[in-house]
Order: structure tokens, then C-alpha cells, then sequence
């Protein structure tokens, strides 16, 4: 079943909300707290959705990605989560941001319940203000109206505070539902409804019953009359509702739900306590590995603790419901945590009975952390030995590695334009320039790795190294490129560096292959597991966020790819360039010989490439003359698309379709022309829509063209070449990881020595600062020392 709502209507949520809570009168509480709405997120952006919701309820979801088919869904909402840091109150901003997201759910289709505490903390609230309120009127009375005294508030009774509290809490949702047009309704459970045969199933019915009449369900434990927990009652196949942890697992079990959202007060589950020095959250977690994980003290309210949390969510589990914990208090993520989750993002701890076949990309990261060191302890000649039988490989299995190409390329016939088809194509001749270019790399990495860069005598006895080092471990995205894999595989193995790739699926066989053979090149020196092929089903935009094991992103790909990696990436550097709109200035003084072979070799030699020519920058005395005519012709005769710049159609009586857009990256045989009156205008519109990749001028002008090579800001500017140039390989780099447009750590074609960093050595005796005080037996030196000679055979 498909249904389609526009959710673009919804107002912000407090200009609604403040009025009614203003107005009320269900609480003086209420009005206390109305500022908190102000923080509440507004969801108005979001567009018509087309969600596939038909499912038969079975077995849980075995992926992440699987739960945006999701229909009927409980979030269960922590005591942590509903109240205030004073256990006083209600979060009502947090509150009603997670009404919120339901309701977006809920008005796609999908049949949400919430499960919720917080009556106890409001009735807590109420009851705080009633004995204060008639405590002062009676010390009041006493004294006579004079001071009055230090007041001292009872322990209250949770019962008598949920009694007095779930009126106004269920008040408070209906609210807020009632502002996205949805109904509410209050169901208080106990034990005994889900013992008691009839009373199991009026529940059920009445569940069923407002679902289908689209409304959500509200469930809490009848905290003001609940009998305790019967003793080990849930190791005889049934759970014992004993809190709301095990209330919403029993729940989404009756009700055979897909999905079941427990919000807490922490990330997920970790496995050992969260805040300890070597916790680390769990992102999958399967039935039986209770044993690795060592559960904390629970959270400040509420009744159960993490451990509650996990045995009623294995227990759901069992049940055919999928499962996440996922923190509903930070408020960076508060504000969307339901909807990430809907959507498959990588949020909190995701119960799963489907255990992948290889490792997590957790442990995959982990293996490129630890596999990268030991590369980078490899001698140098090491190094280049595994990439010399790399290079090797590629040519003695040209038939195998073709074959799997062949098979990407049948799959992709039809669903890919013709520049990605290219770009996803293998040959002999590629295969043989992959081979050469990697024996580059080989012969350049000889001291890569540990170079002294600067060396100084700090005083006597203490002296100071500048050395270079490997990044650590690079992740590289990259689209329908399966030559890029052994390029940047070599690069690494170079470098040093641990090395996770994510290619585009289109490229599965061919990646498998080439990846399998980067593995057994490192195996000849044992170090097998630096560079990891992510296979598993993890979005770009998670892997964008492991900013604990990964330490340079790279993307190899789209633009739009590259935008995206830039905006997902969360502390991560990313090293790239977001276009590759580059620029040709024919000068009044250019060649008629050069012009169009450059122009040709620029545009039509590689369209798809991000270093080929985008916008062709003419002087306007060369407009109608023999060498304006030959460009033209040549550009018709190799079946280019002409768009014409505003300057250029102000000129023509009939000229082609305008340009929409001067800062176009076309990746086919479309090109822009514009007319300019100097170089200097040429170079203001290059830094005004160009995206400082590659830039050339054209002249036989000596001093224009030293003038165009220093005042054009771009990674790379050529005089008299063509932008193809812009290359790693073409460049003697031998490879390249990327094009950076970026102004820290490495511009243009990245190779070998974009990959490094440094590190500082000091050696000393027995040195320490103090002797170097105004009254100290030393002085700093600060000498330079010779630097060992670079091996450049």
C-alpha cells in the first residue's frame, strides 16, 4: 500500500501550542513551562513522502536499511527522556519535538503507539506546588503575614504522584497531537491485562480498533495501582511487565509490531559501561553476545536500566519485532532521532538475529588502523615490492579481471548514462596504464615514509627531527571507477596508510576482484588486512560519521557525491573538490595552430573528466574572425553543444540556446562560450564562477601569459596545454587519490606526498626546561643541521 501526504503545511509548532497552553486551564504548571516549546524543531520543510508500507509481520528486519518499511511502530519514551534534569517536570521542548516526528510518521501511512513515562515526574510537579502552595498560606495565617520560614517539602509517594500526574500528562499529548490533526488515546495497563485471557485480548481488540481508526495509541503502566513484579515470571517464555521497558516489548509482541524505538538517556548500548575509558557503542548487537557486554548502574529515573532495556528488547526480538536503543535526550539529535531511525540511519544499537557473513565495518576500520601500522613499519623496498606484484597482477589476470568488468557493465546497460558507462569500463589498455603507473609509485615510495624533512640542535645533546609520516586510515568513495581501486590501493601501500574503499555497486564485480588481488600483493609481506573493501549495506553518509577510525576522507565521484560527503562528513577532513568547472581563455594574440587542438583535446578527448574544459573564454577581437570560425566549426563537427554566455549572445543575431547557468560542470560534449574584453577581465570571471581547479590561457603573449599564471587563483593553470593535463599520472605522480581544490594540506593532483603528514623527534639527556630559565645552566641553540640527501633513483 502506497500513501502519499503533504506534510509542507504544518506550522511551526509553538505558534500553536503557546496560545492553547496560555489559555488552558489544566495546570498552573502548565504555564510555567510554556517557554520550553520554543525549542521545539519545525518540521515544515519536509516534502510530499511516498513511503511502501505493505509487509507481513514474521520475521524481524535484517538491515538497517530495511526499516523504512517499517508499518506499525511503538516508541517507547524513557523516564529520562519525558522529564526535566530535576525530575520535576516534564521536557516539554524535547516533548513535543518527539510528538512531532510521530505525527510525520503517522501522517505517511505508518501506525504508530507510544509507550510513555512522566506521570510520576509531572504529578511530582503538581503535588510539589500544592504543598508549597498551602503550606505558605498556612505559615502565613500563623505568623501573621511576616516572614515567612524556610519550607520543607515531604518525600512523596509515586503512586499518589503518577495519580495525580497522568491526567495533565495525557492532556499534554493530546495537545500537542491535536496541532498535526491527530487523535490521541490513554490506555493504562498492568500485569494482569496480558495474563488474564480476556482482559488480553480487549486490549488487543481496542488496539486494533484505534489504529485502524488512525489513532495513536498513549500506554503507560497504571503506576498508581500496580502490583509488583512477579518474581522470575519472564523466564518461563513470558516477560513480566515489571516497567515500560518490558510493557512496550509485550506490547509491540501482541500487536505484532515491525519496529520498536526504545529512547533512553544514552547513545545505545555499549559493552561496558558508558563513560568509562574503553566503552564503545555497540551498532549491531545479535542474540547471544550478552556475555561480551558489561552493564552499568541505571539511569537517574525511571525503573529499569540498560540491562532491562536489552532483555526486553532480545525478548521483542524473539517476537519478529526489530529493535533499537537510541539516546531520545542530546540536543543535537533529539530533534530527528525517530525519523534517522525510520529512515535506516546509523543511530544507537540495532538488535538484529542476522549475523553478516564477514566483519562489521567497525572491525574492518579497526583492521585498517592496526594493518596500516605494520605497513608503515615495512622497509621502504618492502613497500614497493608489494606494489611492483600489484602491477604485476593486474596484467597476468587481465582475463579474469576483465571478465568480472564485463559483468558490471552487462548489469548496467540501460541504467547507466553513457560518460558512467565509460568511466565504468576496463581494457587491456587501461589495465596496462594502471600497471605502469603503479611501478611509478613503486619507484618514488623508496623514502616516502620517516624522510627528514628538518633537523635542529636545540642545545647541546638535544636534537630535533621533522620527519614524515602516514595519515593514518583513508576512506575513498568512489563511482563507477573500478581502475581507482588499485591507483589508490597503491597509494597506500606507499604511503603507509590504512585504507577503507567504498565503490559504487555498479562496480561490485570489478571491485571484488581487483580488491582481492590489492590483498594478495600484501600478503606477501603479511600485512593482508590494510586495505578493507566495504561490502556491507553501511550508507555513505554512516561511514561519514566513524570519525574515531577514520582520518582523511576521499571521494572519488559526482560532484553531487562529493557535496554530499562534504556536508556528512562529522570531524572528519575531506579532501576534494566539489566541481571541476574549468576554464580556457583564448587571447587576441593566441595561435591559430594551437587553439583548436587544445580546445578539441580540452573538451572532447574525456567529457566525463572533472579536469575537462567548461567554459571557452574568448577576447572579443577575435569574434568573426578565420580562427573564431575554425573553433566553431571543430566544435560542430566533434558534436558539441554550444551555450552561449549572456556577453557572447549579445553579439549573434541567431545564437545558441542561452546559458542557464555560468557555473555549470556539463561532464559531456557541452561547453559554454563567453566573450571577454582582457585577461584581466578573463581572470575575473574565472574567480568569480569558476571552482579553482583547472585554468589556461592561450597566447604567444609571454607577459600576458606569466600575468594569467600568477593571478589566477586555481589549483592548477597551464599557458599553451590542454586542462587534461590536470593528472596525477600525466603529472609523474603515478597515480592520484584526487583532484583537492581545497588550500590546507594539499591542492591539485594528490599523490604520494598528500597522503603524508609529520611527526616531531626529540632526543635528548636527561634534558628538562627548567635548566633553560633566566638563572639556568643552559641556553637554546636553535641551530640548523644538515638534512639527509633525498634518494632520488
Amino acid at each position: 500500500m502506497l500513501r502519499q501526504v503533504c506534510c509542507s503545511g504544518f506550522q511551526p509548532f509553538r505558534q500553536r501550542l503557546l496560545p492553547w497552553l496560555q489559555s488552558t486551564a489544566l495546570s498552573r504548571s502548565h504555564r510555567v513551562q510554556s517557554s520550553a516549546i520554543r525549542h521545539v524543531r519545525s518540521w515544515s520543510n519536509i516534502p510530499f513522502i511516498t513511503v511502501p508500507l505493505s509487509r507481513t509481520h514474521g520475521k524481524s528486519f535484517a538491515h538497517r536499511s530495511e526499516l523504512k518499511h517499517a508499518k506499525r511502530i511503538v516508541v517507547k519514551l524513557g523516564s529520562a527522556v519525558v522529564t526535566r534534569g530535576d525530575e520535576c517536570g516534564l521536557a516539554l521542548g524535547r516533548l513535543a519535538s518527539i510528538v512531532e516526528q510521530v505525527s510525520v510518521l503517522q501522517n505517511q501511512g505508518r501506525e504508530m503507539m507510544l509507550v510513555t513515562s512522566g506521570a510520576v515526574a509531572f504529578g511530582k510537579q503538581r503535588l510539589r506546588h500544592e504543598i508549597l502552595l498551602s503550606q505558605s498560606v498556612r505559615q502565613a495565617l500563623h505568623s501573621g503575614q511576616n516572614q515567612l520560614k524556610e519550607m520543607a517539602i515531604p518525600v512523596l509517594e509515586a503512586r499518589a504522584c503518577a495519580a495525580a500526574g497522568q491526567s495533565g500528562l495525557m492532556a499534554l499529548y493530546e495537545a500537542m497531537f491535536t496541532q498535526y490533526s491527530i487523535c490521541a488515546a490513554q490506555i493504562l495497563v498492568t500485569n494482569l491485562d496480558f495474563h488474564d485471557e480476556q482482559k488480553r485480548r480487549n486490549l488487543n481488540g481496542t488496539l486494533h480498533e484505534l489504529l485502524r481508526m488512525n489513532i495513536v495509541p498513549i500506554v503507560n503502566t497504571n503506576d498508581a495501582v500496580v502490583p509488583p513484579a512477579e518474581p522470575n515470571s519472564d523466564l518461563q517464555g513470558v516477560i513480566s511487565v515489571k516497567d515500560n521497558d518490558s510493557l512496550a516489548a509485550r506490547l509491540a509482541v501482541e500487536m505484532k509490531t515491525d519496529l520498536l524505538i526504545v529512547l533512553s538517556d544514552v547513545e545505545g548500548l555499549f559493552d561496558s559501561p558508558p563513560g568509562s575509558d574503553d566503552a564503545k557503542l555497540i551498532d549491531i548487537f545479535y542474540p547471544g553476545d550478552q556475555q561480551s557486554v558489561t552493564f552499568g548502574t541505571k539511569s537517574r529515573v525511571g525503573m529499569g536500566g540498560m540491562e532491562a532495556k536489552v532483555k526486553a528488547a532480545l525478548w521483542a526480538l524473539q517476537g519478529g519485532t526489530s529493535v533499537v536503543i537510541a539516546n531520545g535526550t542530546h540536543p543535537k539529535v533529539s530533534g530527528h532521532v525517530i525519523t534517522d531511525i525510520v529512515e535506516g540511519k546509523k543511530v544507537g544499537t540495532f538488535f538484529s538475529e542476522v549475523k553478516p557473513a564477514g566483519p562489521t565495518v567497525e572491525q574492518q576500520g579497526e583492521m585498517a588502523r592496526s594493518g596500516g601500522r605494520m605497513l608503515a613499519t615495512l622497509e621502504p623496498e618492502q613497500r614497493a615490492e608489494i606494489i611492483h606484484h600489484l602491477a604485476d597482477l593486474l596484467t597476468d589476470q587481465r582475463e579474469e579481471i576483465l571478465l568480472a568488468n564485463k559483468k558490471d557493465l552487462e548489469e548496467a546497460e540501460g541504467r547507466l548514462a553513457a560518460p558512467l558507462l565509460k568511466r565504468l569500463s576496463l581494457s587491456t589498455s587501461k589495465l596496462n596504464s594502471l600497471a605502469i603507473g603503479l611501478r611509478q609509485i613503486a619507484a618514488s615510495s623508496q623514502d616516502s615514509v620517516g624522510r627528514v624533512l628538518r633537523r635542529t640542535r636545540i642545545a647541546k645533546n638535544l636534537e630535533l627531527e621533522q620527519v614524515t609520516v602516514p595519515i593514518g586510515v583513508l576512506l575513498v568513495i568512489f563511482e563507477s571507477r573500478p581502475d581507482c581501486l588499485p591507483q589508490v590501493a597503491a597509494l597506500a601501500i606507499a604511503s603507509g596508510n590504512g585504507l577503507l574503499l567504498k565503490g559504487g555497486k555498479e562496480a561490485t564485480h570489478s571491485n571484488r576482484i581487483l580488491h582481492l588481488l590489492a590483498q594478495e600483493a600484501l600478503s606477501i609481506h603479511g600485512v593482508k588486512e590494510a586495505i578493507q573493501l566495504v561490502n556491507t549495506r553501511e550508507e555513505v553518509e554512516d561511514l561519514c560519521r566513524l570519525d574515531k577510525m577514520i582520518d582523511l576522507i576521499i571521494p572519488r565521484g559526482s560532484s553531487q557525491l562529493v557535496r554530499d560527503i562534504q556536508k556528512a562528513a562529522k570531524g572528519i577532513p575531506v579532501m576534494g573538490h566539489s566541481e571541476g568547472i574549468c576554464h580556457m581563455y583564448v587571447d587576441s594574440e593566441a595561435s591559430v595552430d594551437k587553439v583548436t587542438r587544445l580546445v578539441r583535446d580540452s573538451k572532447c578527448e574525456y567529457p566525463a573528466a572533472c579536469n575537462a574544459l567548461e567554459t571557452l573564454l574568448i577576447h572579443r577581437d577575435l569574434l568573426r574572425t578565420p580562427l573564431f570560425d575554425q573553433i566553431i566549426d571543430m566544435l560542430r563537427v566533434e558534436q558539441v553543444k554550444i551555450h552561449a554566455g549572456p556577453k557572447f549572445a549579445s553579439y549573434l543575431t541567431f545564437s545558441p540556446s542561452e546559458v542557464k547557468s555560468l557555473r555549470t560542470e556539463y561532464g559531456d560534449l557541452e561547453l559554454c562560450i563567453e566573450v571577454v574584453d582582457s585577461v584581466q577581465e578573463a581572470i575575473d570571471h574565472i574567480h568569480k564562477y569558476g571552482s579553482s581547479h583547472t585554468d589556461v590561457i592561450v597566447t604567444e603573449n609571454e607577459k600576458t601569459a606569466e600575468f594569467f599564471l600568477q593571478h589566477v587563483d586555481s589549483a592548477c593553470v597551464f599557458w599553451n596545454a590542454s586542462t587534461r593535463f590536470s593528472d596525477g599520472y600525466r603529472f609523474g605522480l603515478g597515480a592520484e587519490v584526487g583532484i583537492s581544490t581545497s588550500r590546507i594540506h594539499a591542492r591539485g593532483p594528490v599523490g604520494l606526498e598528500g597522503l603524508l603528514t609529520t611527526k616531531w623527534l626529540l632526543r635528548g639527556q636527561d634534558h628538562v626546561v627548567s635548566d633553560f630559565s633566566e638563572h639556568g645552566s643552559l641556553k637554546y641553540l636553535h641551530e640548523n643541521l644538515p638534512v639527509p640527501q633525498r634518494n632520488t633513483n
